[in-house]
């Protein structure tokens, strides 16, 4: 039982999908604190041949420290869904593969909801039916967990039975292999190398949104994906 472990991710890029595609299952890890200035809320897209950051504002002044990803409210004063397609639109119309998934975007951008998880969610479960990855997934907010940090990974892996589990490179500033090893989980660090695919920038620009990638390729996503 392969597992891997990720927090939820704003239009995420490449190696966030590769590495649920090399899992037997995949924890969306919702139920712990929002990190301000991470990829929960925002990724970058290519606009004119430069990378520009899409960011989704929440509601998080004066309780900060307490805020978990799962109950987090986006601001209903700030119209960022037409200010974020509005921005695609100018980055991807001219590409070729734009128009294979621009009506179901546009649809996700029409959704009324100010619950950021759920538009999160919503999003996921596009972008995964788009590449045709079909992997388990779960949410840590529909179970009870106790611990924090390396102790709450092992405990998830020992949960769902895990046998290895793929962290991402981060992962080895914090976690406690030894323990890992006495539950007899095998620990994998993750060393995707960004895919090269025809981008309309004269230099190759890595780490974008997968919104880039399909904008580029189209149905032939997952393949390029994959490659890293």
């Amino acid at each position: 039982m392969i597992i891997s472990i990720n927090q939820p991710a704003y239009l995420p890029w490449l190696g966030y999908f590769n590495r649920i595609l090399k899992s037997d299952l995949h924890i969306v890890l919702n139920h712990v604190q929002f990190e301000k200035n991470s990829f929960t809320n925002r990724n970058k897209i290519l606009l004119n041949e430069k990378p520009l950051w899409l960011t989704i504002p929440l509601l998080t002044k004066g309780n900060f420290q307490n805020l978990a990803i799962n109950s987090l409210t986006i601001d209903p004063k700030i119209n960022w869904k037409k200010k974020h397609w509005l921005t695609l639109e100018q980055a991807y119309s001219k590409q070729e593969n734009w128009m294979t998934f621009r009506d179901d975007l546009r649809e996700l951008y029409s959704l009324n909801s100010y619950n950021f998880f759920e538009i999160l969610k919503t999003f996921l479960v596009y972008f995964l039916d788009y590449f045709g990855i079909e992997k388990k997934i779960l949410f840590s907010s529909d179970y009870t967990f106790q611990e924090k940090k390396s102790d709450l990974i092992l405990e998830i892996c020992k949960k769902f039975g895990a046998t290895k589990y793929i962290s991402g490179q981060f992962g080895k500033d914090y976690l406690e292999l030894n323990k890992f090893h006495d539950h007899g989980i095998e620990v994998i660090f993750d060393t995707y190398k960004h895919p090269q695919y025809p981008q309309k920038s004269e230099e190759f620009i890595p780490y974008l949104s997968c919104i880039d990638l399909m904008a580029n390729c189209g149905k032939q996503s997952l393949k390029v994906l994959s490659d890293g």
